[in-house]
């Protein structure tokens, strides 16, 4: 009989305490049972991906740490020289910081860690922070990635510099071939692409400096040359004599710091111009028997900056019109002195005056009213071109009071991405200020026009940074140099810059610089680079200064591109040196570490060392502020290993003091 007695149903089997508390139901169990929604499942993904991305940078952080810490210094230094070589140029003019910023970069380039892809990579550095710090006025025009893209693209050439300043460290007098590899390498960027870049020379940093006169000897390359030569140069001697002092080195009483040739190098370029520069300043003092003329310079002004002054053609006509009459009016009144011509800056009139009657009739009537010619800078419609869109000629031309047009300068050398888009096909789709570039179209030209009898040269706006247009104008009889400028669409320190150029231009070609903008700075520059007056950025104003007409040729205008080519040819040369010499240990021999060696003698512990680990994981080359390899062998005792070999541990025969 069942229990519980008759008639009764049996108690149900007791369940253990954990099944009982299984059957109960569970809330939470069935809510996360449910499926996660979208937005959860979204955000557990990206919790996920952010803790193995931080998960993946934590795991590297000891090696990036490793990588950096023996770094730091040479890339701290490297970021401080291309800050000092910014402040050599407009509008800072610190002309000596030039000096100290590639003395401090030879010193990063020099050390024996810098491999040659270390050497790319710092030189890169440098010349992005540089190009960055000195371009910034380009994104006020096209945006911030335009303006990197081109600092970008400029800092691969003193990338190039760096790589190969590595190869010929090792050689001696490296200070010299320091100095021609930084020319060829702004050689190269002055023709490479699209034309060249010129901007960032170092010459253009020395308008201050007093080795400006040495531009009137050898052009733009040998004033760069001389700068980096002598920064070099400081490098080297401050190197041999830490390492005379150093006082580890034993043999310094018999060796002392061989420093005669970088100092050498460095009295020579200071004696150099030195020697020039009485010539320079006797012409900029306006003395000697040239004849003189009045020339003004008239800076209309525009309504606005920047894209827009393209569509305020007419105000700007009307503007350099009205300063015109105000000049004439000035003249009359005896308070200004007659003018024998006047400059227009370049776009002063955007309206073609031969095809527009209006605008011709306004550019006549402003010539009559000063009694003077006027070089006007104008846009003319590119005859003989059926294009569509149209395509133009940024031009000069002579507009006399009594004939009308005359002699003109069709502008040779056209801006990309500014006057004219390069390879439309391609930056089309990468840019949408593609589209705001113009159609301007080059043409050859004299560079040399005649107003009022003057052979005046022209170089318009961005030629001025060619060193062959000016030069080209000087050789074609130009008496003095005119350079019609707008810089409507960027800012004061683009203008600083340019001015610079123009400065330059004077002193190379000795003559004087007419530099008229529709915004300003206009200026008038003497043979030496001093201004002889200026004008305020974004005023109306104009200048009626008295200039005297040159006609000698310096050293410069006649053989500044066989200095040149002798530089590029030159950096070549020692290039391939180089690159022989080193064949063997321009790669760091990567080798994995093993205990040094024991070596009882001081001696042979000297030349063990030279082989030991450097911080980058890779034997040091051997570099002692430019001594051969060979030195060393003069103070290596017998039986020690050859520079770059591991030592071998002493063994009783090999050791004197254990025979």
């Amino acid at each position: 009989m069942p229990a519980g007695g008759p008639g009764l149903e049996p108690p149900p089997p007791q369940q253990p305490p954990d099944t009982q508390e299984a059957q109960e139901p569970d809330l939470e169990a069935s809510d996360a049972a449910k499926p996660p929604s979208p937005a959860a499942r979204r955000g557990a993904g990206a919790r996920t991906a952010l803790t193995g991305a931080g998960g993946a940078v934590a795991a590297r952080l000891p090696a990036l740490r490793a990588w950096l810490v023996p770094r730091l210094p040479r890339l701290v230094l490297t970021v401080v020289a291309a800050g000092l070589f910014v402040a050599s140029f407009p509008p800072t003019n610190w002309w000596w910081a030039a000096v100290v910023a590639f003395a401090l970069l030879a010193w990063v380039l020099t050390r024996p860690a810098t491999t040659l892809l270390g050497g790319l990579g710092y030189g890169f550095l440098f010349g992005l922070v540089f190009y960055l710090a000195l371009l910034p006025w380009v994104s006020l025009l096209v945006g911030a990635m335009p303006w990197v893209a081109l600092a970008t693209v400029c800092a691969l050439y003193p990338a190039l510099f760096g790589l190969f300043a590595v190869v010929v460290r090792r050689l001696p007098g490296w200070p010299i071939w320091f100095a021609v590899l930084w020319a060829a390498q702004e050689w190269l960027k002055s023709i490479f692409p699209f034309g060249g870049f010129p901007w960032g020379s170092v010459t253009f940093g020395q308008t201050n400096g007093p080795l400006l006169p040495l531009v009137q000897l050898g052009g733009v390359a040998l004033l760069s040359t001389a700068i980096v030569l002598v920064g070099s140069s400081l490098t080297a001697i401050a190197l041999e004599i830490a390492h005379w002092l150093r006082p580890s080195d034993r043999t310094r009483a018999a060796d002392p710091p061989a420093v005669l040739l970088p100092g050498v190098c460095i009295c020579l370029v200071l004696l150099t111009a030195a020697l020039a520069w009485p010539r320079v300043r006797h012409a900029g003092t306006g003395s000697g028997g040239e004849p003189a003329v009045t020339v003004a310079i008239v800076q209309g002004n525009v309504p606005r900056l920047g894209l827009q002054f393209n569509n305020q053609r007419r105000a700007v006509l009307d503007n350099h019109v009205r300063e015109t009459m105000r000049l004439a009016e000035d003249v009359r009144a005896g308070s200004a002195p007659q003018p024998q011509f006047v400059i227009w800056p370049e776009d002063s009139s955007d309206l073609d005056p031969l095809l527009y009657a209006e605008a011709g009739q306004e550019i006549q009537a402003a010539a009559q009213a000063i009694g003077a010619p006027i070089l006007v800078g104008t846009v003319l419609d590119a005859a003989g071109r059926v294009q569509e869109p149209p395509e133009y000629t940024n031009t000069v031309i002579v507009w006399n009071p009594v004939s009308g047009p005359g002699d003109r300068h069709d502008k040779e050398i056209v801006q990309p991405f500014g006057e004219y888009l390069p390879m439309p096909w391609l930056f089309k789709h990468l840019s949408g200020y593609a589209d705001r570039a113009g159609h301007f179209v080059p043409r050859s030209s004299s560079a040399v026009v005649h107003v009022a009898g003057v052979p005046v040269g022209v170089a318009t706006c961005w030629e001025v940074i060619f060193d062959r247009a000016p030069r080209k104008a000087v050789l074609g009889g130009a008496q003095l140099l005119a350079v019609p400028s707008n810089n409507a669409t960027f800012n004061q320190d683009m203008s600083e810059q340019q001015l610079a150029f123009a400065k330059v231009r004077a002193v190379e070609h000795d003559r004087y610089v007419l530099v008229a903008g529709t915004t300003g700075i206009s200026a008038v520059i003497a043979p030496d680079g001093g201004e002889l007056g200026r004008t305020e950025f974004f005023q109306p104003a104009y200048l009626d200064t008295l200039v005297r007409l040159k006609t000698s040729l310096t050293p410069a205008t006649r053989w500044a591109p066989i200095v040149r080519w002798m530089l590029v040819g030159t950096a070549g040369a020692v290039i391939l040196i180089g690159i022989w010499q080193n064949r063997g240990s321009l790669r760091p021999n990567r080798r994995r570490s093993r205990a040094p060696a024991e070596v009882k003698d001081p001696k042979d512990r000297k030349v063990a060392d030279v082989a030991a680990p450097d911080d980058e994981g890779g034997e040091h080359e051997i570099f002692d502020s430019g001594r051969h390899l060979e030195e060393l062998h003069d103070h290596r005792p017998a039986g020690a290993p050859e520079p770059g070999e591991s030592p071998q541990p002493a063994r009783p025969g090999d050791h004197p003091d254990l025979q």
